[in-house]
């Protein structure tokens, strides 16, 4: 239990009928990668087996191939009921361990035969018929599977090892597509090796190849086959095999062709890469760029995007002075997601603290930012918006607060009594003509505010949500005497429960408690 895997391949799935034959069909895909097709049936036996005593909540499959074995972990972050049960198919062990706060289930399966053994049967199949083919069709679909860069050139090394070679060493240049080749992944059939190999390709001259056409480079004791990989007309590095005798000609062919799908899956990761990395600055440049103190407010905030890593979300927050008695917040909602709605969520944000320092209340703010947004025409996009002004004073907090369009402000007393505060109106980018007018609402020492987005409200399990039949007031009401981010977290924790699927909705939650 103590080796270190050479490989490792893990993916994670959500609770419901479909965990278990999900999972099994992962197993599957492994196997193929990892060419142990003796163990291929219990393996999957074992996963399924597995996954059937926690599909109730999320979990995490992780296989890890260890050179003359293989196992399985199915983890979670909170412990399954009952007692596990142990594989229906024979294991060479198995039990239950604990890392932090997550259970780990696991089982571990012997491999027969050596990888050269494994490769000589593969070859001879391959040359009988089309099994080249569903080769292909599976090599592709793992390597489809995968929008991480760093992970493209391990499932590389894993697909043609050792079906095509004894090891495989992958070179890649920089995100550019340019400057000199550097090893990223290397991976021996026979894992005592790796270390050894490792110094020998320090002195392979990887340069030396035509980063072109496929060429053969000189190394000690193996024949090495050199394949580039290129995409869209560029070059990203390239694919090294070994094995001690010469290279077949349909073993040289599926290196090609496998290079080419390589290429193409670690372009498509690393411009996702790219495009994730540039949407995460931006969707942070959105966000309050520092948290204020203000006088007498005890404030917790959380913001939770829930689009893929290159998509911005709709919702945001923001609190910030505006004179030197007051404080201005907003929470707001933008209809849609990505770019578009980026532009109208940075539009509102500038608007409201540029009106707010000019001295302009909160319902004449709203007012201009209507009209902002109706003057970007096809580009603009409906928002529902809670912009408030806060104002410490002796008994507590005086917030006049305008909603447009937005889901209902509560005011939480200590006794546990909760209330709405805000006046339904408009939502901006609708109508040209609205006036909107500013609610007053007091708050008490020990007195809470809070105001969510809709990714609260309109958090769907089955055929009912959360706020039905005033369910979030009831949430609220149970954080009588917690703090701002007590009460902030509490809100957050019983969205996420409501339902058992991850969240299809951006959420963000504002919680201002008088001090």
């Amino acid at each position: 239990m103590t080796a270190s895997p050479h490989a490792v391949l893990a993916a994670t799935f959500a609770p419901g009928e479909t965990a278990v034959t999900a999972a099994m069909r992962f197993t599957r895909e492994v196997m193929t990668a990892w060419a142990t097709g003796g163990v291929l049936h219990a393996a999957e036996q074992v996963a399924g087996d597995l996954a059937e005593q926690v599909a109730d909540e999320a979990f995490e499959v992780i296989w890890k191939h260890f050179g003359d074995s293989i196992q399985v972990e199915l983890r979670q972050r909170s412990s399954s009921q009952g007692d596990p049960k142990a594989p229906s198919v024979g294991v060479e062990e198995w039990g239950i361990t604990f890392a932090g706060d997550s259970r780990v289930h696991w089982a571990r399966l012997t491999l027969p035969g050596s990888g050269d053994r494994v490769a000589a049967e593969w070859l001879e199949e391959s040359a009988r018929g089309p099994h080249w083919l569903g080769f292909l069709a599976d090599a592709s679909d793992l390597l489809a599977g995968t929008l991480d860069p760093d992970m493209v050139p391990a499932i590389i090394a894993q697909i043609v090892v050792p079906r095509l070679s004894s090891w495989c060493a992958v070179y890649t240049s920089d995100n550019s597509g340019v400057g000199p080749l550097r090893l990223v992944y290397l991976w021996h059939a026979d894992e005592a090796r790796i270390d050894g190999l490792r110094e020998q390709l320090s002195d392979m001259d990887v340069t030396a190849a035509d980063t072109r056409v496929t060429s053969a480079i000189h190394l000690a004791d193996s024949q090495v086959l050199a394949v580039p990989l290129t995409a869209r007309g560029r070059s990203l590095g390239m694919m090294c095999l070994g094995r001690p005798d010469r290279f077949p000609d349909e073993v040289i062919q599926f290196a090609e062709d496998i290079a080419r799908r390589a290429a193409l899956a670690m372009d498509n990761a690393r411009l996702y890469a790219q495009q994730a990395a540039a949407n995460r600055a931006l969707q942070r440049s959105l966000l309050p760029p520092n948290e204020p103190e203000v006088p007498g407010l005890d404030y917790g905030v959380i913001y939770e995007p829930a689009g893929e890593a290159n998509e911005v979300g709709g919702d945001f927050y923001d609190l910030f002075k505006s004179s030197d008695e007051s404080w201005r917040f907003a929470i707001g909602d933008v209809c849609g997601t990505g770019p578009e709605a980026a532009a109208v969520t940075g539009l509102a944000r500038h608007t409201l603290r540029l009106l707010a320092r000019e001295g302009y209340g909160v319902a004449a703010v709203l007012g201009r930012l209507n009209q902002a947004i109706l003057e970007e025409g096809e580009r603009a996009r409906f928002l529902t918006l809670l912009h408030g002004d806060i104002t410490p004073v002796e008994s507590g907090l005086e917030v006049r607060l305008v909603s447009a369009g937005h889901p209902e402000a509560l005011r939480l007393k200590p006794n546990g009594q909760v209330q709405a505060v805000t006046t339904p109106q408009s939502l901006l980018g609708v109508f040209h003509e609205v006036l909107f007018e500013a609610d007053t609402v007091h708050l008490d020492h020990g007195d809470v505010l809070l105001a969510v987005t809709d990714g609260v409200t309109e958090r769907r399990s089955g055929g009912r949500l959360l706020d039905d039949d005033g369910g979030l007031a009831k949430l609220l009401a149970e954080c009588a005497g917690l703090s701002a981010r007590a009460v902030a977290e509490r809100i957050r924790r019983g969205a996420a429960e409501f339902a058992a699927e991850p969240s299809a909705d951006d959420l963000a939650i504002v919680v201002l408690r008088a001090r």
